[in-house]
């Protein structure tokens, strides 16, 4: 199987997660759906319970906040949704220091990919509405900007969704 990593990028609700399950599914007939998302609260508990079901049995469902690298995976197709709750996560817990936010969330990254499976990011591409009047927003942004930037660097291709479309902007060529 070998390693290969796939970066889905796009606006919110433009099919990024879709895709990616799609995908999954095309390669695996038991893929893996790694969610990044803290449970806020009940109704977001309910939510999570509801995407579960949707997805079917064939699916195994691993929750993780954060420390990815805690899931030993190898030889399996993942679907890790999303990089944008994930590196909330970090920030937050950080307390919004941008430099060590981004050097842990790399630092993770790097540990989990450093098995053999397919990994298939989901990500939002945030810095394409403007530039918010919050600090706190803003140096997410950027955060967000410069983590998409690092995971787009080690992937083998890189998918942009619009309208549901997917625009491959970053194609891996197998040299066999």
């Amino acid at each position: 199987m070998g390693k290969k990593i796939i970066l889905i990028t796009g606006g919110q609700r433009s099919g990024k997660s879709s895709y990616a399950q799609k995908l999954a599914l095309q390669w695996s007939k038991n893929p893996v759906y790694l969610a990044t998302s803290r449970v806020w609260d009940e109704e977001y508990r309910e939510r999570i319970r509801r995407h579960q079901e949707d997805r079917g049995p064939q699916w195994t469902n691993i929750e993780e906040e954060k420390y990815l690298s805690r899931h030993s995976l190898p030889q399996r197709v993942i679907v890790i949704d999303c990089l944008t709750l994930w590196s909330t996560n970090f920030f937050f817990d950080l307390n919004s220091d941008i430099d060590l936010s981004l050097s842990a969330l790399k630092t993770e990254f790097d540990k989990f990919t450093a098995q053999e499976a397919t990994f298939i990011f989901v990500t939002n591409e945030l810095g394409m509405g403007g530039v918010a009047d919050n600090l706190l927003q803003r140096r997410f942004t950027d955060l967000q900007g410069w983590m998409n930037q690092y995971v787009a660097q080690q992937a083998n291709e890189v998918i942009f969704m619009v309208s549901g479309i997917p625009v491959k902007i970053k194609t891996f060529v197998d040299s066999q």
